[in-house]
């Protein structure tokens, strides 16, 4: 552990509703001790229904951001969220490479929880084939292990058990280090269970019993942005992901206090749509 504020540079889209992206990130590093560094790839319309537009960052822009933060900061740790497009995960794995950053958390939002996209299709090999090597873990659902992988996991929680060594496996040939399979999605009725997988060492699984509540939006982002707080505190990882994991159990249980007006009154009137660019 250091004694020093740890500094986590977060890389990832903005959410005005502040549940997602840049703003959990935020929330999730200041609360947990940490200071953040922000480089933003998109800017999004999205409220508590779900994303409704966004833009992305230029190539340009984003390359500007991170080296500008960079030259003058040492990072401890990044968190990586929605990169758009592949030219923008081109940016971030040759920043990676040019300053030797470590303790890499990538967060593979391919699609929101609400469904929509959130990677350019075209973008998915690239991102396969430039950022997944580097990361020092990735943290999919279990839509987005089948989106990564091609598979059709079964979301019954056993199904999903059983089929973890063959992800770890097919993760590992992708020359993945370590990833955190969120088991959020699967169908348990009182149970969320994450598996922490690593390759030469046995699977390790993190539960905690479900949260019936509405206020989940953005809980990846403040999921893998809290474990990138705690490498960057010099946790190990099965440490960070389990205190992340409790962490997150904590904010889950809270968030039902919150008083956001017309939350239960709002329905959504129209399909949200979302475009990249």
């Amino acid at each position: 552990m250091t004694n020093s504020t740890p500094t986590v540079l977060t890389i990832a889209g903005a959410d005005p509703y502040g549940g997602a992206g840049i703003q959990a990130d935020l929330k999730s590093i200041h609360a947990l001790g940490g200071y953040a560094l922000t480089c933003i790839t998109a800017l999004t319309a999205q409220n508590s229904q779900g994303v409704v537009t966004s833009q992305a960052t230029s190539a340009t822009m984003l390359r500007a951001q991170l080296t500008t933060l960079l030259d003058d900061m040492k990072v401890d740790a990044v968190k990586i969220g929605m990169l758009a497009n592949a030219e923008l995960i081109e940016v971030v794995a040759e920043i990676i490479e040019d300053y030797q950053l470590s303790n890499i958390v990538l967060d593979t939002p391919i699609i929101s929880s609400s469904g929509h996209p959130l990677l350019a299709e075209d973008a998915i090999e690239t991102l396969k084939q430039r950022l997944l090597s580097l990361a020092t873990v990735i943290t999919p659902n279990l839509p987005e292990v089948n989106y990564l992988l091609g598979k059709k996991i079964d979301k019954g929680y056993q199904g999903a058990a059983d089929e973890m060594p063959t992800i770890g496996e097919a993760f590992f040939k992708l020359g993945v280090q370590a990833v955190v399979v969120k088991g959020g999605h699967a169908q348990s009725q009182d149970q969320v269970t994450d598996t922490l997988l690593q390759a030469n060492a046995e699977a390790i699984r993190f539960s905690s019993p479900r949260i019936v509540t509405q206020h989940t939006h953005g809980t990846g982002c403040s999921f893998s942005s809290a474990i990138a707080c705690l490498l960057a505190k010099g946790d190990s990882l099965d440490l960070a992901v389990k205190q992340a994991k409790q962490q997150m159990h904590q904010w889950l249980a809270q968030s039902d206090r919150l008083q956001l007006p017309y939350r239960d009154k709002l329905k959504s009137r129209r399909e949200p749509l979302l475009h990249l660019s």
